[in-house]
């Protein structure tokens, strides 16, 4: 069953991730011994200083300079974006073209700040569109939501829930992750590495311990449904 890494920022000189093509390398290195398949490059998207087709020329640029140094049997690298949501995402122009390889999944990073009953319309506006949205990392954004209803209403959604491996490794973050996973309301796991020192790849790390406190079972669970949602792709 292959292991996917579901939020990455590997892709060379394009956000605040790999600032080169050296440490893209090294990255993709350190991501082949950690015995992961895919990286699903996921660079910043922010509508307010860029547009869709400008991002994408950069991307395509990027992926292509990386490709063409591999020299080794690398994880399968799959693009896609990290979009900060914007007033209006629902009704965005061509926002689909920000969805992870062929699929209908789009990694959405949430404001960070208190949400707003507005902010989940426009979640459930991508999904009219027929685009379904994995929310980045969200435990990053429960100390800001003081109205944990909020949190609710957005697990009803058919949405995808992300967790980076990060918060498995700190025993403050630990627990909530563990229930969030355990629950149900957590699906996948990604390391949003962006560097080799402060941000640096640790999926494997993040793995042991979902194996550890849930299993062995629940993580090929796991693994059975990235597949399933990036057959396609991958």
């Amino acid at each position: 069953m292959k292991v996917i890494d579901f939020h990455s920022h590997i892709l060379p000189n394009i956000d605040d991730g790999s600032k080169d093509i050296n440490m893209s390398m090294e990255m993709l290195k350190r991501s082949k011994e950690q015995q992961i398949d895919v990286m699903i490059a996921t660079p910043h998207f922010y509508a307010d200083s860029d547009t869709i087709e400008h991002f994408l020329k950069k991307r395509t640029y990027a992926l292509k300079q990386l490709e063409d140094n591999i020299d080794f049997s690398a994880p399968k690298i799959v693009s896609g974006a990290e979009v900060c949501f914007f007033a209006g995402i629902g009704r965005a122009d061509n926002i689909e073209e920000l969805c992870i390889g062929s699929s209908d999944l789009m990694l959405l990073e949430m404001p960070f700040r208190a949400w707003s009953k507005g902010d989940l319309r426009e979640v459930e506006r991508l999904l009219n569109r027929g685009i379904r949205p994995i929310i980045a990392h969200l435990e990053r954004f429960y100390r800001f939501q003081k109205d944990k209803e909020l949190i609710q209403d957005l697990f009803a959604f058919p949405v995808l829930i992300q967790v980076n491996a990060e918060c498995l490794l700190s025993w403050k973050d630990r627990r909530r992750a563990i229930k969030l996973f355990q629950s149900g309301q957590a699906h996948l796991l990604g390391s949003d590495c962006h560097n080799l020192t402060g941000r640096p790849q640790n999926l494997m790390e993040g793995r042991a311990m979902l194996e550890k406190k849930i299993g062995r079972q629940f993580l090929n669970q796991m693994d059975q449904l990235g597949v399933s949602l990036l057959r396609e792709d991958i």
